[in-house]
């Protein structure tokens, strides 16, 4: 297979370190591309975004830097990254030189669909119990005061992110879209998944993993797998 950059986005409260093993994990003809966005880890005093397209406009000139010219790309996001991705994904397919061969989304409904349980303007307590609800699980930082006091502000930027945000077109991409989901994810359904088919011309395929919301954060090779599979099959058209 042709070598692919494959642009990682993260959920909401994660930073480029969570896509660490799967630089390592990554197979032959995928190079893992990490998108490091402000508020976190090596960026902590920058102020974090809270409109997606300002942060899709950012990563989208950091990106064209990393991978100066002409390459392959496909962009993967997951929830809050689903949608990143997806802005991304408009900004990226006009660029001369970059050929973006796929987008894949995961645990997110279409990009029209919205958010109907929010977290946003809740206090401390009821916005991380929400935020917990929402993924299925907690990260054991936001059990300690002195972390969770610094953790906090990014991750409120990062929900209220994904909680406002409308897409910046309504024209689908030429682009096409695989759409995950774990089997056992309570908060995205497997219709709710198939909705990104509005959201290109390209066709839609959909998966689905063993697992929850988080289903990603317990094995990563078979996303990776099948990443791959799909950039092989769709470069062999």
């Amino acid at each position: 297979m042709e070598s692919t950059y494959l642009v990682c986005l993260p959920f909401a409260g994660a930073g480029a370190s969570f896509f660490k093993e799967w630089e390592k994990q990554a197979p032959e003809g995928l190079t893992i591309l990490p998108v490091q966005l402000p508020g976190r880890e090596e960026r902590f005093i920058d102020a974090p975004h809270t409109d997606v397209a300002r942060a899709a406009e950012e990563a989208s000139s950091w990106i064209l830097e990393q991978i100066e010219g002409a390459a392959r790309v496909a962009l993967f996001g997951h929830s809050l990254g689903a949608v990143l991705a997806y802005e991304l994904a408009h900004r990226l397919s006009g660029v001369d030189g970059v050929e973006l061969a796929r987008l894949f989304v995961s645990g997110s409904p279409g990009p029209w669909s919205g958010r109907e349980s929010r977290a946003t303007g809740l206090d401390d307590e009821g916005f991380l119990a929400q935020v917990r609800r929402f993924a299925g699980y907690s990260h054991p930082a936001l059990e300690m005061p002195e972390m969770r006091e610094l953790l906090l502000p990014m991750l409120r930027a990062d929900v209220e992110m994904h909680e406002s945000y409308l897409p910046a077109s309504d024209k689908p991409l030429s682009v096409p879209i695989t759409s995950m989901r774990g089997r056992d994810d309570e908060l995205v359904d497997t219709a709710q998944i198939t909705q990104w088919e509005q959201a290109t011309t390209a066709g839609l395929t959909t998966a689905e993993f063993d697992g929850g919301h988080m289903y990603l954060a317990d094995s990563a090779a078979p996303l990776l797998q099948l990443m791959r599979t799909a950039l092989a099959a769709e470069e062999a058209r």
